[in-house]
């Protein structure tokens, strides 16, 4: 077997990127570090030098998705300026990209049950995430009279809820749930719809 740990000079990254694909093929508690270290082609003992246990090497999978997601979500808030629409709108379809591109992180970040609190590290990088998009939101709810503006985090917490869910019911190919609509579509209808509630863009016709 090849043993990628020793070949690349990073057993615990081996072991990480091990258990994200096993994440992904079996779900965050469908796989034993036995079967990671296996995977990463070294000895289970190996594996408690540099984890305590699965939860931990969840958690650090957890944790390098968060640092790309916030890096994508950043990105995609950049992208979309200066017109506060446009970035508003482009972290939700960066979401269900990363959620297509990142399986396995996303299910250690979501799914898992794994709390972002689990470290003081992993606290910090999801905040930054989430600060993207309340922050796309807050720029957005500007335009609403003040009277009727909802706060920002309530306002992202929508968008991040509705995303989560298309992602879930149908762009993770759960059987069942296949639906007529490309995701990105029914996302993208999905905002507008609240969007246009808060008078955000015009009702059609």
């Amino acid at each position: 077997m090849h043993k990628r740990g020793y070949h690349h000079g990073n057993l615990r990254q081996a072991l990480v990127d091990a258990a994200l694909e096993l994440i992904e093929e079996k779900g965050p508690t469908g796989f034993t570090l036995s079967e990671a270290a296996k995977r990463a082609g070294v000895t289970p003992a190996a594996v408690y030098r540099h984890f305590s246990g699965r939860e931990d090497v969840i958690a650090e999978a957890a944790l390098q998705g968060y640092r790309i997601f916030a890096d994508v979500m950043e990105y995609a808030y950049e992208s979309g300026q200066p017109s506060a629409l446009a970035a508003f709108e482009a972290t939700g379809r960066a979401y269900l990209a990363f959620a297509r591109k990142h399986p396995g992180h996303y299910i250690a970040m979501f799914e898992s049950g794994i709390s972002v609190n689990h470290s003081p590290e992993l606290a910090a990088v999801s905040s930054r995430a989430r600060g993207v998009l309340e922050r796309a939101a807050a720029d957005l709810s500007q335009h609403i009279p003040e009277e009727k503006r909802p706060p920002a985090e309530m306002f992202s917490a929508h968008i991040w809820a509705m995303s989560h869910g298309v992602v879930e019911l149908f762009a993770r190919n759960s059987p069942g749930t296949r639906s007529p609509f490309p995701p990105e579509d029914l996302l993208e209808s999905a905002i507008g719809v609240y969007l246009r509630g808060l008078g955000l863009i015009p009702p059609d016709g």
